[in-house]
């Protein structure tokens, strides 16, 4: 009897509303999305495109993310250019090097949330 997928993810926040508003305002991610860019109102999934999901526990001493999070997030995305042209334009401080992209995993960047907690954001290559 094999899990499925993910079906949630949960962590704390100091303020839930404003962070939860953050996410759906600035990256679609929520209740009610479906990552056509159109948010159905009333549903309360967020119902994601199939497709590959990391699952990966780094060791504690890791400096893959910064030291005082505990997790960070991971969000598969198409047309990262243009989702990182918006964040710019909203004041999102991104981070973007060379040798975190190749053709065979993808390209990547980097973001926080209000909250301080560490979004990499992952367009894989095409046919992914």
């Amino acid at each position: 009897m094999p899990v499925l997928g993910i079906g949630g993810v949960f962590f704390r926040a100091a303020d839930p509303e404003a962070l939860s508003d953050w996410y759906d305002r600035h990256l679609g991610v929520g209740a009610g999305h479906d990552g056509s860019g159109v948010k159905t109102e009333g549903e309360w999934v967020w119902k994601v495109q199939a497709g590959p999901v990391v699952f990966a526990p780094f060791k504690a001493a890791t400096d893959y993310w910064p030291a005082d999070k505990a997790f960070m997030l991971n969000f598969r995305v198409s047309g990262l250019d243009a989702l990182l042209s918006s964040l710019r334009a909203a004041g999102i401080g991104v981070e973007t090097r060379a040798e975190w992209d190749a053709p065979e995993t993808g390209r990547f960047a980097r973001i926080h949330d209000p909250e301080g907690n560490p979004i990499e954001l992952w367009e894989p290559p095409s046919g992914d």
